[in-house]
C-alpha cells in the first residue's frame, strides 16, 4: 500500500494525542492536499452535490486523497470533484456537514466533524501583517526551533513555480530590532500574496505560541540578495510541472479563493 503524506501525518498524530504540533501537522497537510470528494451526481457549473452520509447522527461528505481510494470505497464509477483541502473546508465552513476521509480504505480514515472545518478555515485565514523595516546586518539563522524549520521546508515545497530561491537569516534592523528574514527571488509577478500566506501558514500550524518571521521579495541582482546566499540557509523551490493539455473550464474547487457552491 503506498503511503501518503496525509498517512503520514495522521500516523504521527494518533501517535502521539497530547502532541498540538503533530495535530496542526495532521491539519496543514489536510489543506494543502487534492481531495477527491464524492457527488451524488455530476458537477452543473460550479454548484456541487456531495454524496452525504448519516454516522451516528451526525452528517459527512466523504473524500479521499487518492481517485483509486474513491474509487475503492464506492465499488463503481462515481462522479467527483478534485479539490484542495482547504476549498473543501471553506465549502463546508458554516454547514452542518462533516468530512469522512479515507474511509475504509486507507489507514489515515477519520471523520471530522463541522466544527474541525470551522476551525480550519479560521485558522488558515490568519493573514500575515505588512509592515518596514531596513535591514542592516545579516547572519547565519540562530536558536529556530525544528518544527519551524520543517514547516518551512514542507510549506516551500508546496510552492512550486512560485518562486526560485528563499534564504532564512537572522537579521538586524536599523534601530535595533532583531529577528529572521526570509528572502524570496524569482519570484512570479502576482505571487507574492500567495507566498506570503504560505509562509503565515508555516508559522501558525508549526505549533509555536509566539512565532515570528519577516518576509521580503528580491531581484536576483539586489545587494540584499547577494548577502543573503552568503550567509543564509537556502530553500530550492521546486519547478513547477511541464503543461499539459489545458481544459477550457477549471475544476470545481481548484481555486482555492473561490471554493465550489454546495447544493
Amino acid at each position: 500500500m503506498t503511503l501518503t503524506p496525509l498517512d503520514q501525518a495522521h500516523a504521527e498524530m494518533q501517535a502521539a494525542p497530547e502532541d498540538d504540533a503533530a495535530r496542526l501537522r495532521f491539519y496543514d497537510r489536510l489543506a494543502e492536499a487534492e481531495l477527491f470528494l464524492m457527488l451524488a451526481q455530476t458537477p452543473q457549473g460550479d454548484a456541487i452535490s456531495p454524496e452525504v452520509f448519516a454516522v451516528e447522527g451526525s452528517s459527512f461528505v466523504l473524500a479521499f486523497d487518492l481517485e483509486e481510494r474513491l474509487a475503492a470505497f464506492a465499488g463503481k464509477e462515481v462522479p467527483y470533484a478534485a479539490l484542495s483541502g482547504r476549498a473543501l473546508a471553506g465549502m463546508l465552513s458554516g454547514q452542518e456537514f462533516g468530512l469522512g476521509l479515507n474511509l475504509e480504505v486507507a489507514p489515515s480514515a477519520i471523520l471530522l466533524p463541522s466544527q474541525a472545518m470551522g476551525w480550519l478555515v479560521d485558522t488558515l485565514e490568519h493573514a500575515p501583517v505588512e509592515a518596514e523595516a531596513r535591514p542592516e546586518r545579516l547572519s547565519a539563522p540562530q536558536g529556530l526551533p525544528e518544527p519551524l524549520l520543517r514547516a518551512l521546508d514542507t510549506k516551500l515545497a508546496t510552492a512550486q513555480g512560485l518562486a526560485r530561491k528563499a534564504y532564512l537569516a537572522h537579521v538586524t534592523y536599523e534601530g535595533g530590532g532583531v529577528g529572521h528574514l526570509l528572502g524570496l527571488t524569482g519570484v512570479t509577478p502576482g505571487a507574492e500574496a500567495a507566498l506570503a500566506g504560505a509562509i503565515n501558514e508555516a508559522l501558525v500550524f508549526s505549533g509555536l505560541e509566539a512565532g515570528a518571521l519577516d518576509v521580503t521579495f528580491l531581484n536576483d541582482n539586489d545587494p540584499l540578495t547577494a548577502e543573503l546566499a552568503r550567509v543564509a540557509l537556502r530553500f530550492d523551490l521546486p519547478e513547477p510541472p511541464k503543461p499539459t493539455l489545458m481544459e477550457d473550464r477549471p475544476a470545481p474547487g481548484s481555486d482555492p479563493d473561490s471554493p465550489p457552491i454546495l447544493r
